[in-house]
């Protein structure tokens, strides 16, 4: 329970430091284009302490969940001394306005490739699209009718696993069984359990292809409806790559892309699981494919820890920066998407009125869009609310 509990702690507070660098990353982009920033707090509620650095306030909040970079004229709406006026942040080029705004979205994807690369270069990169990467080669492969037998094999003194005879080594990756393509590790399961004696197996080393012949045997395993007869060839998967210093810049940037990917496409699916995630917090069966709070994110990293799954920890830890990241930028007000959305829409409008031989139209009123703003305010409370309460009565668990 304290591992538990421990855990719970460190993603909180991993999650407070990635909102209060996202607000940071405001705070050093405006100050370099010369903007004033009034303040910059971390967290929220009543104030802990605070003290004043130049023409800004810094300070910490009661409740250390967010916190907010106050910039001078980010809208019209915004109300400036005479010393704020040439400065405030609506009146910079539009380039700069986007930078500022963007600085936020752009901290979550740094925490989140510093994360993974700090995992590759320790635990390794999870292997999440199953490659078929042979970790180790078995001294043998013998009948095996229980979980216990397979765990425990006996190898006779001179026995070779048939993968390991045939000249198959760790860091291979099989390609082919048979001729049959195998891109992910079942698949080569599948293929090798329907084998039989001598085949054919490609297999990727380092820069060069091999085919090696691996004599199959047929063997006893045990299943759910009993013991049955399948191939095997004695090879077991790799789980996680580890990289060096150097090599695992590029492998991070590549596994952060693809993480990148798959969080905008969960952000896409989210409206058509909704109906999953009603079902259960009312008794239905908690698919792990639906969206999870922080609660349940803190959760699921209290368990990782719990667990000893460090790897899992960091992995849930990045891909919530990356969360954080592709949502800060979807174009809707209030998140910093919506106002980059303003800001290069004026600046189009005001491009195309030049060309007409036309003066530049007045700042976007924020006012008129204050409804659709309150609207998605509300619509988003309601899916947090929503997500939360599915966390607390049916959470996902790794155990």
């Amino acid at each position: 329970m304290l591992a538990y509990l421990l855990g719970v702690l460190l993603f909180v507070l991993g999650v407070c430091l990635s909102l209060s660098l996202h607000e940071a990353g405001h705070l050093v982009a405006a100050k370099a284009f010369g903007m004033k920033v009034r303040r910059y707090f971390v967290g929220v509620g009543p104030t802990v302490f605070s003290f004043r650095r130049g023409e800004t306030e810094y300070g910490l909040k009661a409740l250390p969940f967010g916190g907010f970079c106050e910039i001078a004229g980010m809208t019209t709406l915004d109300d400036l001394t005479p010393d704020e006026e040439r400065r405030a942040m609506w009146k910079h080029k539009t380039w700069k306005r986007n930078t500022v705004m963007a600085a936020g979205p752009v901290t979550h994807l740094l925490l989140g490739f510093v994360l993974l690369y700090a995992l590759a270069t320790t635990l390794g990169l999870p292997n999440l699209t199953e490659k078929p990467v042979v970790t180790t080669t078995a001294p043998c492969v013998t009948d095996a009718r229980t979980a216990e037998d397979l765990a425990n094999p006996t190898c006779p003194p001179s026995a070779t696993g048939p993968a390991r005879a045939a000249g198959i080594r760790p860091g291979d990756e099989i390609l082919a069984v048979a001729g049959t393509p195998t891109p992910t590790w079942p698949e080569m399961v599948a293929e090798v359990r329907d084998a039989a004696g001598p085949t054919a197996f490609t297999v990727q080393r380092d820069d060069q292809v091999l085919t090696l012949t691996v004599d199959v045997p047929t063997v006893t395993r045990p299943s759910d409806t009993g013991p049955v007869e399948v191939g095997v060839a004695g090879v077991s998967t790799t789980t996680a790559f580890a990289y060096g210093p150097l090599s695992a810049v590029p492998a991070t940037m590549s596994f952060s892309a693809d993480m990148f990917v798959q969080t905008f496409h969960r952000l896409v699916e989210f409206p058509e699981r909704v109906p999953a995630l009603v079902s259960s917090i009312f008794g239905g069966e908690r698919d792990p494919n639906t969206p999870i709070s922080v609660v349940g994110a803190s959760r699921i990293g209290g368990e990782a820890v719990a667990a000893g799954l460090w790897s899992l920890f960091l992995l849930l830890l990045a891909g919530l920066n990356f969360f954080m990241a592709v949502f800060n930028l979807l174009p809707l007000l209030p998140l910093d998407g919506g106002h980059i959305a303003v800001v290069s829409y004026e600046h189009l409008r005001n491009r195309r009125r030049r060309r007409r031989g036309l003066v530049a139209a007045a700042p976007v009123d924020y006012t008129r869009l204050s409804t659709v703003t309150l609207t998605l305010v509300l619509l988003g409370g309601a899916l947090l609310l929503l997500t939360v309460t599915a966390d607390l009565v049916n959470p996902i668990r790794i155990t």
